[in-house]
Formats: C-alpha cells, sequence, structure tokens
C-alpha cells in the first residue's frame, strides 16, 4: 500500500520539495531507459517489486496517463458530488464538490475554481467532474457577489480550498499540503491573486484572466495561463500574455492560447483547456513525473496558436 502522507503535518517548502522532484524525475528517465515506465500502479498487495518502483512519489494516482484518458470525458476514478450551502460557510458564498468515491490509494489533492465577473458556479461547473475523475477533490464555489474584483476572488479561492481540507464532510480525502486553484476571467485573475498571497500552494491555471494588476513577480507557485487568441474582454496582449511574461523567469510556468477562441471558451466543455489543466494539477499538485510527456517540449496542434513553457520542470 502506497504512504499517506499526513494530512495534519506543516507543508514543506517549495525549495525543500525541489530535490525529491529531481530525484523522481531522475528516476523516471532511469525507468524509462531501462524499459519500466509503463508500470501500472500497484493495487493494495502487489508484489515489493512493483510497489518499490511507486514508492518515488507517494503522490501518484491512478493509471498511467495517455492521451487519450487526458482527453476523454471521466478519468479512472468514479466520483459523487455534495452541496455546499451558503449558509454554512464563510468567506464564500457556497459551492459544490466534486471527489472520488474511493480511497484505496490514499488522499487526493484539492483544487478550488471561481467563475468570473457576474457569473455563477454553472459557468465553470463542468470542470469540477472532469478534473475530479483524475483524482482530486474540486470544489466549484459561487462568490459573495457576482461583481466581486479579483483580489476579492483570489480571497474567496483560498477561503474555499481551506474550507474543503479542513472543515468539509471529504476533508478526511483532502492532503492539506496539496493545494491548487483556478478560475475563469476575474476568477482566473483572482488565482493570481491567491498563489501570490499563498506561496504554499502546488499550482495555479488563470483561464482567460482579467486583472488591473500586471505584474506577478513574487509569485512563487507554479502557474499555467491559459489565454484566448480571440479574446476582446481580457485581450492576450494586456492580460494573459503580461501575466506571464512578469511570472519568474525560474518559475515552473507555462502560456498557452488557444486557437481562435473567445473568452468563454473556458466556460464550457474543452479538451485542449482540460487536457492541459489536467496534466498541470498532475504534475504539480501531484508531483507526477509521468504527466511531464505532456507539457514538455512545448505541445503543438491545431487548437494552440501559442505556446511558452520554462521546460524542463524543476
Amino acid at each position: 500500500m502506497q504512504p499517506v502522507p499526513d494530512p495534519q503535518s506543516p507543508p514543506p517548502t517549495r525549495e525543500a520539495r525541489r530535490l525529491p522532484r529531481v530525484l523522481r524525475s531522475l528516476l523516471a528517465l532511469a525507468l524509462t531507459a531501462a524499459g519500466l515506465a509503463a508500470l501500472p500502479v500497484a493495487p493494495a498487495g502487489a508484489g515489493a517489486g512493483v510497489a518499490s518502483t511507486l514508492a518515488a512519489n507517494p503522490y501518484q494516482r491512478g493509471p498511467a496517463p495517455t492521451t487519450a484518458s487526458i482527453e476523454a470525458t471521466r478519468g479512472p476514478f468514479a466520483i459523487a458530488q455534495t452541496t455546499v450551502a451558503a449558509s454554512s460557510v464563510s468567506g464564500f458564498r457556497g459551492g459544490t464538490i466534486y471527489y472520488p468515491t474511493s480511497t484505496a490509494e490514499g488522499t487526493f489533492g484539492a483544487v478550488a475554481i471561481s467563475p468570473g465577473f457576474t457569473a455563477s458556479q454553472s459557468s465553470v461547473a463542468w470542470l469540477g467532474p472532469r478534473l475530479a475523475s483524475q483524482g482530486f477533490v474540486v470544489i466549484t464555489i459561487d462568490t459573495l457577489s457576482v461583481y466581486d474584483q479579483p483580489a476579492s476572488r483570489g480571497t474567496q479561492l483560498l477561503a474555499a480550498v481551506d474550507y474543503v481540507a479542513n472543515t468539509s464532510t471529504v476533508r478526511a480525502r483532502v492532503d492539506r499540503n496539496r493545494l491548487a486553484v483556478m478560475g475563469h476571467s476575474m476568477g482566473g485573475g483572482g488565482s493570481l491573486s491567491a498563489a501570490n498571497a499563498r506561496p504554499s500552494l502546488q499550482a495555479a491555471i488563470p483561464l482567460t484572466g482579467w486583472h488591473t494588476v500586471k505584474n506577478w513577480s513574487s509569485v512563487r507557485v507554479p502557474t499555467l495561463v491559459i489565454g484566448a487568441e480571440n479574446d476582446t474582454v481580457a485581450p492576450v496582449s494586456s492580460h494573459s500574455e503580461p501575466f506571464y511574461t512578469s511570472l519568474p523567469a525560474t518559475l515552473d510556468k507555462a502560456y498557452l492560447e488557444l486557437n481562435a477562441a473567445s473568452h468563454s471558451a473556458p466556460t464550457s466543455p474543452n479538451v485542449t483547456v482540460a487536457k492541459y489543466s489536467i496534466s498541470w494539477l498532475k504534475r504539480f499538485v501531484d508531483d507526477d513525473t509521468r504527466y511531464e510527456q505532456f507539457l514538455c517540449p512545448a505541445p503543438r496542434g491545431s487548437a494552440i496558436e501559442e505556446y511558452r513553457d520554462t521546460c524542463p520542470h524543476s
């Protein structure tokens, strides 16, 4: 059985985590060279030989990924959902939690997702089951006001992910050291604000983000910025591109621009958004180097107008 990290322990610093990531990357390369990288995840009671290959990453969840598996509408985990009433929480206005039904492989990382200006959680609801079925606990939130600005949405994202990890009915399924934030439009700007406020987050993904702040040089959270070529609400030239370029050059970061897409592209099922969001979350929330292949070298395709990165990832 895989070791499960103590959810009560303080989160390690990113510097402390860097060396283990490098060692895991070297191990993955060695296994690939030996023709062993395709070994399946060991079920309970598996032999010591297979189990030892998994010990390099106790956060790894699910079978080895393929292009088909991360493009699918559902991943390998059966899921359920529960409603969070606004009256039962503070700091945000309720939402919906989507979570894997089995904990046989241990706890999961958690992701909070905010909608954009004037929108409700329904605009990002498709991401809930899509990400949860890949092995995450996900909360899509309603904001205190549909008119809340990005900084407020960032604070609410942190309140939501803390609620999931510490107070919710599914908290026992969550590893409090592996948390991430996402959001659309002003919610995407909010994810940058949240990442800036809490460097212990493991990942941030602004989706066609909007924010009046353009300089995010103090962010220390691995960040995937997703923009849209034909976005007239948050044009990439004044939002997503300066967001990305302002992030530290030493940071694990990437910029994905959706080809011929509008500002609302992330608000309905989108294979490209899902594929690379899953890969980013798996790579940095779960430290799962099996997903590095989808991020480095830079992906190409008709759905991608442009992709920038800081490969190889640390």
